[in-house]
């Protein structure tokens, strides 16, 4: 424990669950859509459904997605900011399948009408988790680097990939392997100590059986 976890994260209030959190989870999406977004489909659930207006949740996902970090002070206009930028969005309250009590499912398109689909929670102190995109299990912080690969379920499919970040001279801090039905697809989550080299990400996107790649550099956005 540091004493950022005591203290918890320097922002712009009142709540480090339901602010800069929030905040957080709407900047992670943007990054995995791997481009400016010009519109989103949120939906609230638990807490953050119930008090989320009341502690500026809403505002505080919207300023995440255009790219404003936990202590930008334009935060509270960020509805104001996204109108001048022409980004468009809208929230709904529902009930997500064993999420956690902080949890937002956000849709977001960019403007070449790409879209990602992510689940994420608030746990507190600034701190989130992401549990699926695109509907697939990829549980992951956000706070390291993150390949999220998406594949035939096949054999070798997984030393393939490994292999690979292997002589991209990457340091695998964790990995996880979700699989669907067995012949069907794998989803592969690595978290990394260090960025990923393009080269690598784009060689991977090249594979025959890898259907898609998505790169969460944690280092900054577009």
């Amino acid at each position: 424990m540091t004493i950022f976890d005591i203290m918890g994260p320097i922002m712009v209030g009142p709540s480090s669950s339901h602010t800069a959190g929030a905040v957080r989870i709407g900047l992670i999406c943007r990054k995995l859509l791997g481009a400016p977004p010009i519109g989103a489909e949120l939906t609230l659930h638990g807490s953050f459904a119930a008090t989320g207006s009341g502690h500026g949740t809403d505002r505080a996902l919207v300023a995440g997605l255009l790219g404003m970090e936990p202590d930008d002070p334009r935060i509270p206009q960020s509805f104001e900011v996204a109108e001048d930028e022409g980004f468009s969005f809208q929230f709904r309250n529902g009930v997500l399948k064993d999420a956690h009590p902080n949890s937002v499912r956000i849709r977001v398109m960019s403007k070449d009408l790409h879209s990602i689909t992510v689940v994420a929670a608030s746990l507190g102190g600034g701190r989130i988790r992401v549990s699926s995109v695109d509907g697939l299990p990829a549980v992951f912080s956000g706070e390291k680097d993150t390949l999220i690969v998406r594949s035939e379920d096949r054999v070798g499919q997984v030393a393939l990939i490994a292999n690979m970040l292997t002589a991209g001279n990457v340091s695998i801090a964790s990995m996880q392997l979700y699989r669907g039905a067995k012949g069907s697809y794998e989803m592969m989550i690595v978290e990394s100590d260090d960025p990923i080299p393009r080269i690598t990400v784009e060689a991977l996107r090249a594979c025959v059986g890898i259907d898609q790649v998505i790169y969460l550099d944690v280092g900054g956005i577009d």
